[in-house]
């Protein structure tokens, strides 16, 4: 899923995210309380509208906010204290309200209120933080009891940070609730690739496989792939826009490009000659160099369509091999060159 926190997908329009066969976006809940607020996108008559993306979006409910605002928050039972970042202005976030906010926002998945734990933080504290997501779950659970027929899912969210003692206590209690779909959370927070790994090896089986798994804010191809194999369904990560405004594109026969270095100054090809993508088709290495050298906002547009497009079409190779004999083998290849590609990098 690319992430479009603000309602929008940086530096592309809906436009290209149809030609780019983007069929599911995440947003962020709590930032769109906080700009342009409930009320606009209500009035618009949902997120969908607002944005004018018809497909599906997920949103997420604040949870990760909760760590990475730490210096504007309180945590306690009950919910959440925040700060507002942009004017400082308190509001107070339960699991009800985060419920309640998601369906005025109007998405089709909303990720239940929870504790991001930090990749840092003592077992004692994770402890904690992983026993009041459990406590949140269920009163989100009770609520939505409420609504017999929700207009949106809501997805639990399993936490533990990098011990497995609770994240497998955590898989228990949020599977016994029954949610139609679970989320991974607490990865992708600065942890090391090998944790991560282990980490997404260990959770992964805990979950049902007949509902999505989803791993949150994961998103370089190698640990897609590494996390397909373990049975994980979705992810979503900012590394195709972010890397596509700096300069970083990607491809399946070169892995990572930094399109700044100087063999491409006369590369007169597309970034990868097979992809139907706009950018592919309609400039090459060398035009994107000099636009990303010359500091033009159109570079990041362009790169930012080819890496969009990119892993759209990895996850449906994806999707293609598992069908086939060979999926291992191009697992291992692709798994191998992308990790090379982050070593050299």
């Amino acid at each position: 899923m690319p992430v479009a926190t603000y309602a929008n997908v940086r530096a592309v329009n809906s436009e290209f995210l149809d030609r780019d066969k983007v069929d599911v976006l995440i947003s962020n809940s709590y930032h769109l309380m906080l700009r342009p607020g409930l009320e606009v996108i209500s009035q618009a008559g949902g997120i969908h509208q607002f944005m004018n993306f018809p497909r599906t979006i997920v949103t997420d409910s604040g949870g990760f906010q909760v760590m990475s605002l730490s210096s504007l928050r309180k945590v306690q039972d009950e919910g959440v204290w925040f700060k507002s970042h942009l004017d400082g202005s308190l509001m107070f976030l339960t699991p009800q309200d985060a419920i309640d906010t998601q369906r005025i926002i109007g998405s089709d998945i909303a990720m239940m209120l929870d504790v991001c734990s930090g990749h840092q933080d003592e077992y004692e504290q994770v402890k904690k933080q992983t026993e009041r997501t459990t406590m949140w779950g269920r009163i989100a659970r009770e609520y939505l009891e409420k609504y017999p027929h929700p207009p949106q899912q809501t997805w639990g969210i399993i936490q533990g940070g990098l011990f497995k003692k609770l994240r497998e206590q955590a898989a228990q209690d949020m599977v016994e609730l029954d949610f139609p779909g679970y989320a991974i959370g607490g990865v992708a927070v600065g942890e090391t690739k090998q944790q991560l790994r282990e980490i997404v090896c260990f959770t992964a089986p805990l979950m049902p496989s007949s509902k999505i798994r989803y791993l949150m804010g994961v998103g370089f191809p190698e640990d897609i792939i590494f996390s397909v194999r373990q049975g994980v369904d979705l992810f979503d990560c900012v590394i195709p826009t972010r890397h596509g405004r700096t300069g970083t594109l990607y491809s399946f026969n070169r892995g990572k490009i930094n399109i700044n270095n100087a063999q491409f100054k006369h590369a007169l090809e597309p970034v990868e000659p097979d992809c139907d993508c706009y950018t592919c088709r309609n400039h090459t290495l060398a035009y994107l160099r000099h636009l990303y050298k010359t500091g033009d906002s159109l570079a990041g547009q362009l790169g930012t369509i080819h890496n969009i497009r990119f892993f759209m079409r990895f996850m449906q190779e994806i999707r293609n091999r598992l069908e086939s004999a060979d999926f291992d083998q191009w697992a291992d290849e692709m798994i191998n060159l992308f990790d090379r590609n982050a070593a050299e990098n």
